[in-house]
């Protein structure tokens, strides 16, 4: 492990406001650990910032000392880039703040808030900006990803209602970037991670909804997959805006509305949320049971801070994951044949296949006008994730995930994918999601504000004339 003097803890402990833990304090197993059990690693320095002078002040250690730098949000990214070993950790959790100015429409958001810190304060006022879907994910990771959720269809990616953000750079000052202010800087924080700064603060548009919504659940048993995905690939693409939707070939969960007969049997859940008018959802969902009666349904109003918590218990801290994810035009016949046989080759109960159906609000923006890694023609967000509760499962799972993936290649947009699914680093996966062009003008910004990649424990994009 990299040493670190007493001496220059004590100058770093006198510079911060937050507490500044190495190995062997009281809080610093806590303050490293991440989501993904399957990743334990020990940083030599770890600053619990408070505020962005916190994070100014890190910043400015690690590099004196030479340590490499980690930025733990949320720590729910499946490849654990919020945590390294021997370097400096800057943990945000306890800048989780959120300020809701209802009048306006904006929230402005500490950059360690999760999804249920945002949902929580903003649906106290009847709005919201979309978000992903487990309220675990810290706002920070998702966003500077991209961001997709329940709110997609109809108000695009996270990244497509940001405003604004306040940025500690690699030399330690303190900017806003906005579309006014270091426009640059913010086309490239929109979707291209966390290669430019530490995000301290983001501001989003908020929309109303809710506060309550109808949900309605859908699950067809393994021996009918292939004819439900048909039907849904036929049903998805025509219901309205105000209907988002996900598909998820898993086990079903034992929950009360399950018959206990099909309590962890493995198939194909659908979930429909309505956001408009409950008659016209429940006139959707009494067109999918027409079309294939489900081996079991279950539709009732939610609030929508629940419905942002439909899949926390399921993917809960503590588990082994990996993940690989791609992007599917269509749910084809031979993308079909391809899902279904490999379903049950799992080997861990919990691993599944979700898809995001992004179209609408989504494919609305233009190509160039963020940063985000993917085009924006409709498509199948599609993530394979490994998920089990022990190494021996996590090993097998990991190439369910593999041979999964590479089956899936021939019928998918590329190799490019959403960023937020990299576990692994590979720079022909991250040039060829975000296509030459982007990655060259991401690459210059990147030079600008982070010659020397301080901030590259991440889906990193070098500087520009260093490769």
């Amino acid at each position: 492990m990299t040493a670190t003097s007493n001496a220059d803890l004590d100058s770093l402990r006198s510079a911060v406001c937050g507490d500044v833990l190495v190995p062997g304090d009281p809080g610093y197993d806590d303050g490293r650990r991440i989501w993904n059990a399957q990743i334990d690693r020990r940083p030599a320095v770890i600053v619990m910032a408070s505020e962005a002078k916190d994070v100014v002040a890190a910043i400015t250690y690690a590099r004196a000392a030479g340590l490499e730098i980690s930025v733990r949000g949320g720590a729910h990214n499946t490849g654990g880039y919020a945590v390294g070993d021997d370097g400096l950790m800057i943990n945000l959790g306890r800048m989780n703040g959120v300020e809701v100015d209802a009048e306006n429409r904006r929230a402005r958001v500490g950059g360690g808030a999760l999804l249920s810190d945002l949902d929580a304060a903003t649906q106290a006022h009847g709005l919201a900006t979309p978000g992903g879907m487990i309220s675990h994910t810290g706002v920070g990771g998702l966003t500077l990803g991209g961001g997709m959720g329940w709110l997609t269809r109809m108000h695009g990616l996270t990244i497509d209602n940001l405003t604004g953000a306040e940025v500690v750079l690699a030399d330690g000052s303190i900017v806003w970037a906005s579309k006014t202010e270091h426009p640059d800087l913010f086309w490239a924080l929109r979707g291209g991670g966390g290669n430019f700064g530490v995000v301290t603060t983001f501001e989003f548009a908020l929309h109303q909804v809710g506060p309550n919504l109808v949900v309605g659940m859908f699950f067809w048993t393994l021996d009918r997959a292939t004819e439900a995905l048909r039907m849904l690939r036929d049903t998805i693409p025509g219901l309205p805006q105000d209907s988002n939707v996900i598909v998820g070939m898993l086990n079903a969960p034992p929950l009360p509305f399950v018959p206990p007969d099909l309590h962890f049997a493995p198939g194909v859940l659908f979930v429909v949320v309505g956001f408009g008018d409950p008659g016209a959802h429940a006139e959707q969902c009494a067109q999918i049971r027409g079309a294939l009666a489900p081996s079991f349904e279950f539709v009732t109003p939610m609030p929508y801070v629940a419905v942002q918590q439909l899949q926390d218990e399921a993917t809960a801290w503590g588990h082994y994951a990996y993940e690989k994810g791609t992007q599917l035009p269509e749910l084809t016949d031979d993308v079909i044949d391809v899902l279904v046989t490999h379903l049950p080759r799992r080997t861990a109960p919990h691993s599944m296949i979700l898809f995001y159906r992004l179209d609408h609000a989504y494919s609305a923006v233009e190509e160039n006008a963020t940063a985000y890694g993917s085009t924006r023609t409709p498509r199948y967000a599609t993530m394979l994730v490994g998920f089990a509760d022990d190494m021996d499962a996590w090993a097998a799972d990991r190439e369910w995930v593999r041979n999964l993936w590479s089956d899936l290649q021939p019928h998918s947009l590329g190799i490019g994918d959403y960023i937020n699914n990299m576990v692994e680093v590979d720079p022909e996966r991250i040039l060829a999601s975000y296509g030459p062009e982007k990655y060259a003008r991401l690459a210059g910004i990147k030079a600008q504000y982070d010659p020397d990649n301080v901030f590259r424990r991440n889906v990193n994009i070098p500087p520009a004339g260093t490769i």
